[in-house]
């Protein structure tokens, strides 16, 4: 698949979700980048500001298998991963899948389970397969989680630690609607007459592992990878910072970049690309002081902070750039 093709498939998905998720187009925007660079993606906002569904709509916009597993305390690990269990027709254990084997996993209210169970994702995060009782399964690709969490209520929850913070890619929230986009959500809701809303799917899993291949061939100037290790470096240095973000940081810079120049018509990263996705992908990966928690400093500050100090490169943009065929 060209770059070409691979943008334009990319950005219908992305109106095809928007169908269902009105005005969230930036954000958007961000979890298909990170998706396109393989990644997994942290949907933190306040309830009813439509993260399930934006997961559900890029499941089927997508054509992906989509499963949604809901966490709660009592969730067991092997609830999501699967377990062995004994057939007695066949005198033998088979093992049966958990939710975990899909192509889009809904992961709901992640910090309502135990660390426990929040830690069986990481194999599967991280390694793209599950282990269980010494046995190890992979998991077909693409596999991506999509993982929601409440920032306000922290009663009952169990906060995510930062290992496990440092594997999605992204965290994006959605925010608040405007008063126009709040009356065309409940305009769209009275005209389907239904609350289910149905999407086309516009690719499928092949057409997605072929995108995510374009968007691996999208070039990074040697300057831009430079820009970007010098912005997650600045983090650490930071007079606000307890700990910054790691080189893992630096790497989800570059490839978040990839996919968003992918979608916005270029084959190749400039240092706009960069700064679009610096705050979702760094701000998780960083930890304030904790005399300073009570204070209005935060990750986002943070990386607002140091985009303001690194200098920028030379842009390698030109007025009639674009892909090249």
């Amino acid at each position: 698949m060209t770059a070409r093709d691979a943008s334009d498939l990319a950005r219908r998905v992305l109106e095809e979700v928007q169908r269902a998720v009105v005005g969230k187009q930036e954000a958007l925007t961000l979890v298909l980048a990170a998706v396109l660079a393989k990644g997994h993606v942290l949907l933190e906002d306040f309830p009813g500001l439509g993260k399930t569904l934006a997961a559900r709509s890029f499941a089927q916009a997508l054509g992906l298998e989509f499963t949604r597993a809901q966490f709660t305390p009592d969730l067991l690990p092997a609830d999501l991963t699967g377990s062995f269990v004994y057939d007695q027709r066949a005198g033998r254990f088979e093992f049966r899948r958990g939710p975990v084997f899909t192509g889009l996993l809904l992961a709901d209210e992640i910090n309502r389970t135990p660390p426990k169970t929040q830690a069986a994702l990481l194999e599967a995060m991280q390694e793209r397969q599950v282990t269980v009782e010494g046995e190890t399964f992979p998991l077909a690709a693409p596999f991506h989680v999509l993982a929601t969490a409440n920032p306000i209520e922290y009663e009952g929850t169990y906060p995510l630690p930062e290992a496990q913070l440092d594997r999605f890619l992204m965290r994006v929230s959605f925010g608040y609607p405007s008063a126009d986009q709040e009356y065309d959500v409940v305009g769209r809701r009275l005209a389907r007459r239904r609350e289910e809303i149905e999407l086309d799917p516009v690719t499928d899993a092949a057409g997605l592992l072929a995108v995510q291949e374009a968007v691996e061939r999208v070039e990074v100037d040697e300057s831009v990878g430079r820009y970007c290790v010098a912005l997650a470096a600045a983090t650490r240095a930071h007079p606000q910072v307890l700990t910054g973000a790691s080189p893992r940081g630096s790497i989800a810079l570059v490839l978040t970049a990839r996919g968003w120049a992918l979608l916005h018509g270029r084959d190749y990263v400039v240092p706009e690309d960069v700064k679009a996705v610096a705050r979702a992908a760094l701000a998780h990966r960083i930890t304030v002081k904790p005399e300073l928690w009570m204070t209005d400093a935060s990750g986002t500050s943070v990386v607002a902070a140091v985009l303001g100090q690194v200098p920028t490169p030379t842009t390698l943009e030109t007025p009639t750039a674009g892909l090249r065929p």
